[in-house]
Formats: structure tokens, sequence, C-alpha cells
């Protein structure tokens, strides 16, 4: 369902911005539990939503820091 998934993706987002701001890496979890008292659909869209933010900023986080190494490294080259 649309809806379910849209709910779940707009929390989703609050929820990382909170992470973010706050230092608290398992504030998904209580959400996740708090959601799935009332519904378990809403509670898997969410954690699935949240599995892939939580993936993407893993991903950009090892991106960055691999393009960082090798403009490092092609500069240092450059250099010689």
């Amino acid at each position: 369902m649309a809806l379910i998934e849209d709910l779940a993706n707009a929390l989703s987002g609050d929820v990382i911005k909170a992470m973010t701001e706050t230092g608290d890496d398992r504030l998904h979890e209580r959400v996740a539990k708090s959601i799935g008292a009332m519904s378990p659909t809403m509670e898997e869209a969410f954690m699935t939503s949240m599995r892939v933010r939580l993936a993407e900023r893993r991903g950009r986080q090892f991106f960055d820091s691999e393009l960082s190494k090798l403009r490092t490294e092609r500069a240092a080259a450059k250099k010689e």
C-alpha cells in the first residue's frame, strides 16, 4: 500500500535527521518498537526505509573517504 510506504519513508527521514542531531544511533529501533505495537506492517515498512537510508549513509561515507584518498594520491603523483 502506497500510503504505508509514504508514511514510513517520511518518518524514517525525520528519524535519520534526529539521529544525526542527537547522536542516538538506536533511536530508530525504539520508534520501530512503538510502531510495531500498533501496526507490524507499518513497522516493517519503516525498518525497510531505515535500512535503505542507513546503507546509503554508510555507502556515502565510504565513497567520500575513498574519493578523498584517490584525490590525495593523484595530487601526490603529480608533484613527483
